[in-house]
């Protein structure tokens, strides 16, 4: 019995010694943090950031329809900003409507690192886009309007007051300068953005079917980009099954309603009823 107070004492003292040095440690790591803060040129607060994804601006948030094809978890939509039915903002863009209003109509895409901005110091001036219109990664939209059917290229402008009209194409990398009207069915390239020539009725189709397989794209993303993890590792697993499996050794067939025990394959060939038959008489009485 001595000896079992003995020990008993020796662990008390023990855990109580880990203990005082597990604060002493804590103590001087706060204020060697401390000490290295007050050394600090700069400062800098380390914070966790919120998403951006959907931001109010001054009691007034984003309305985003509720068939909108897709918004991507890094894209910042701020603001009074309308996205309408069927259509995505893709990687990286920001769409801001702190200013002013941005409306965006059916079936229209802005493309990845894409800014839609607008203006209220220098003109009041909303951005609108219209329904089946494609803007391209990294192109600008600023405080203009785009019509229905057209196109924004990759990396172009369309700045202050400018318009571009319905099926009319922006080439990319042009620059649309402020107030500069597009008329509709014409394709636009330069720097400053000048006429090149017209558009055939093939190519003015094309920018509608563009538009449908940017839907159709938007949607499988946004199936993806919805999967939580344990979806994601079920279909990394069956990747790596489907990839090492040799096609002539027996298969996945779904729920085996032989699997009494629940372990999944190969339990068709070793937890069946046979090799545990109380299972299959509560079974047949459970039925």
């Amino acid at each position: 019995e001595k000896k079992k107070i003995k020990k008993t004492m020796a662990s008390g003292i023990g855990s109580r010694v880990v203990v005082a040095a597990s604060n002493a440690a804590r103590r001087m790591g706060l204020a060697l943090d401390g000490m290295g803060a007050s050394m600090e040129v700069a400062k800098y607060t380390e914070r966790l950031v919120p998403s951006t994804r959907f931001v109010a601006v001054d009691g007034v948030a984003p309305a985003v329809s509720e068939s909108a094809a897709f918004v991507a978890p890094s894209a910042s939509v701020i603001g009074n900003v309308s996205l309408g039915s069927k259509s995505s903002i893709w990687y990286g863009a920001t769409v801001r409507g702190d200013v002013n209003h941005v409306v965006i109509g059916d079936n229209s895409s802005i493309g990845d690192r894409a800014v839609i901005h607008v203006a209220k110091i220098q003109g009041d001036s909303p951005t609108v886009i219209g329904n089946n219109v494609t803007i391209g990664p990294g192109a600008i939209v600023h405080a203009a309007t785009l019509g229905d059917s057209c196109v924004v290229g990759a990396s172009a402008q369309v700045l202050d007051g400018a318009t571009v009209q319905e099926g009319a194409y922006v080439a990319p990398g042009a620059v649309v300068t402020p107030g500069t009207t597009v008329p509709a069915g014409q394709y636009w390239a330069g720097s400053p953005a000048k006429m090149v020539r017209s558009l055939s009725d093939e190519e003015l189709a094309t920018i509608v079917n563009s538009a449908n397989e940017t839907t159709q794209l938007a949607s499988l993303h946004a199936g993806e980009c919805a999967k939580d993890l344990a979806q994601l590792v079920a279909d990394e697993e069956k990747y790596l099954d489907d990839l090492e499996r040799d096609p002539e050794y027996f298969q996945p067939t779904g729920v085996d309603e032989d699997d009494v025990l629940g372990q999944g394959q190969p339990g068709r060939i070793f937890n069946t009823t046979l090799s545990h038959p109380e299972e299959g008489l509560k079974r047949k009485q459970n039925q």
